[in-house]
């Protein structure tokens, strides 16, 4: 096997912290990528990981070996953009990862125009709630929908959403319209466990800035899944509307208390350092600006037009 192949492998098992993990990575088999680190330490004469049946651990080789792996990767990413620098041609890997909901919704439909544009560049994309470390984790650029109101990081903002209050129209004729806030604490409420402020929710009112503590009744870490729990008219819930605009065009969710309005955040393309800006990520960056200039979401023909269905760019 190609020993770049191997230190790769090797690599996204201590970074995944499984095979599992490491084979949905590189979308392999579990079998592959165990068989390619088990040909790996017959090569070297060295055992690299202990395994038992919960956990890794590197050895005090692995952590050696580890650290030169990752270095060689980096470096080899760095000489297929010096590459791109001298031709001005975007090649080499991109790592990219992005929250769940919108990475499918609304890049997904993004990659395809993006290789055709770019055919020398070879995408690996992840998608995940939490908030993952650019530099530690590895990646070129991640997309945030927070306030990024402070960041060591450079950052570029590509849209914004609006975070909606809303529910379903048998839930409310269940159990009554809320007609003040103070009124959520009779409702049931779905939760996004990974919001910045947990159970309590935040709005702005005509009388200023406003907190509700709520007390869910069901929590998740995905917008989807709060997302179809509401269409199962089982609550309340506080949603971007990147994710349910079509719901609010259809009427299969309205908006309460619409005086009240949740925080605006923004959709932000995040970068380590503006100074060593690749070509390949400067592209990837400039594409995704230019895909939401007029976002699905924010217009008008958006009703009952689906979010897959939007055009894009290229």
């Amino acid at each position: 096997m190609d020993r770049f192949r191997e230190m790769e492998h090797f690599v996204a098992v201590v970074e995944a912290g499984s095979f599992v993990g490491a084979a949905e990575v590189l979308r392999l088999s579990k079998a592959a990528v165990s068989r390619s680190v088990i040909e790996l330490e017959a090569r070297l004469g060295a055992r690299l990981m202990q395994r038992t049946t919960r956990r890794l651990s590197l050895t005090e080789a692995g952590q050696a070996y580890f650290a030169r792996c990752k270095q060689i990767l980096a470096d080899l990413d760095e000489a297929d953009s010096a590459v791109g620098a001298v031709t001005g041609h975007p090649v080499g890997r991109l790592r990219i990862n992005a929250p769940f909901s919108f990475g499918i919704l609304h890049l997904a439909p993004l990659w395809g125009p993006f290789m055709n544009r770019y055919p020398d560049v070879e995408l690996e994309i992840t998608l995940a709630d939490r908030l993952v470390d650019v530099i530690d984790e590895g990646y070129d650029a991640v997309i945030r929908i927070s306030q990024m109101q402070d960041s060591s990081l450079v950052f570029r903002r590509l849209a914004t959403t609006r975070i909606l209050l809303c529910a379903s129209p048998p839930y409310l004729a269940r159990r009554g319209t809320p007609a003040r806030l103070e009124d959520l604490a009779a409702h049931s409420v779905i939760a996004y466990s990974y919001r910045a402020h947990g159970d309590t929710w935040q709005f702005t009112t005509d009388e200023g800035e406003r907190e509700i503590v709520t007390r869910p009744q069901i929590r998740t870490n995905n917008g989807d899944t709060c997302r179809a729990i509401a269409l199962a008219h089982q609550g309340l819930v506080l949603q971007p509307d990147f994710l349910i605009s079509d719901d609010l065009a259809s009427g299969r969710l309205v908006e309460v208390l619409p005086e009240c309005r949740g925080p605006e955040l923004g959709i932000y393309a995040v970068y380590p350092s503006r100074k060593h800006l690749s070509v390949k990520v400067r592209a990837l960056v400039d594409f995704l600006v230019e895909a939401f200039v007029a976002p699905a979401w924010k217009r008008p023909a958006h009703a009952g037009q689906s979010t897959s269905d939007r055009p894009s760019p290229g």
